[in-house]
């Protein structure tokens, strides 16, 4: 399985930087896990190939590109781009994105081959498959109702907690897969913050240690989803913290497992 985040910011040379206000995975170079920087970042090559996009849930930084890549691609498209994602999505996507007051309502709109968006059902701890990729949905603890990811390609399997606290049924399913070959876990605000990371259902890193204690199986632990103002503090206060090897994800970098 290959895995590649998508850049979302800037440096002053005009380059990508390791910080992440957006957030987009690309798995196998085929599935969008998120939308965040995906109309912004996607290369000419990710256009032509990503036609499923699987949202975590409906938070701006996770969903902002979606309007934007549809958009692009509109006229273009010989078929749907499939939106996987659980009903509260759905619905803050028709009301509050998909309203033809902010854009256009596009599950309404065909080009000259048909239906340009399609949404694609799936409820939180059930399983699903693009390809041949196979998903199962695990509820986390976040502000709005969310799903980590157990993603499994026939040979490898790895779990994703997308935004989320403490979560307990996270770990659970995790610790039943001993065939899985990394945890991406986030980690959003540093120790000092930790009041906000409750308040907003993040993780810092001395609650990631306390939860990596849950984790029982022998797995890579990789850390996402760092706020990029806070980045160095987070990533200096893990390696004083964690007590076990981790890392963290870079953009663009192609991560095999």
């Amino acid at each position: 399985m290959k895995l590649k985040l998508l850049p979302s910011t800037f440096d002053q040379n005009g380059g990508y930087s390791p910080g992440q206000h957006l957030t987009t995975f690309l798995i196998d170079g085929r599935v969008a896990l998120d939308a965040g920087s995906l109309a912004m970042a996607a290369s000419e090559s990710d256009r032509v190939l990503v036609r499923d996009i699987v949202l975590t849930h409906a938070h701006l930084d996770h969903i902002a590109g979606l309007p934007l890549f549809v958009d692009d691609l509109f006229a273009s498209l010989t078929e749907p781009i499939r939106v996987h994602a659980t009903r509260e999505v759905f619905e803050v996507l028709e009301r509050d994105v998909f309203n033809w007051s902010v854009y256009p309502r596009f599950s309404e709109l065909n080009n000259e081959n048909g239906p340009v968006l399609e949404y694609r059902l799936f409820t939180l701890g059930s399983e699903f498959s693009i390809g041949h990729l196979n998903f199962r949905s695990i509820p986390v603890d976040h502000k709005v109702p969310s799903s980590g990811f157990i993603i499994d390609d026939g040979n490898a399997a790895i779990a994703f907690s997308g935004d989320t606290s403490s979560s307990s049924a996270f770990w659970e399913k995790v610790n039943e897969r001993d065939d899985l070959k990394a945890v991406l876990i986030e980690c959003a605000f540093p120790d000092r913050m930790s009041a906000l990371a409750e308040a907003s259902h993040h993780l810092t890193p001395a609650i990631l240690r306390a939860q990596l204690d849950l984790l029982k199986i022998d797995a890579e632990v990789c850390v996402i989803n760092i706020k990029p103002m806070y980045r160095d503090e987070v990533i200096n206060e893990l390696a004083e913290t964690i007590g076990r090897g981790f890392e963290i994800i870079e953009p663009i970098r192609e991560y095999h497992f």
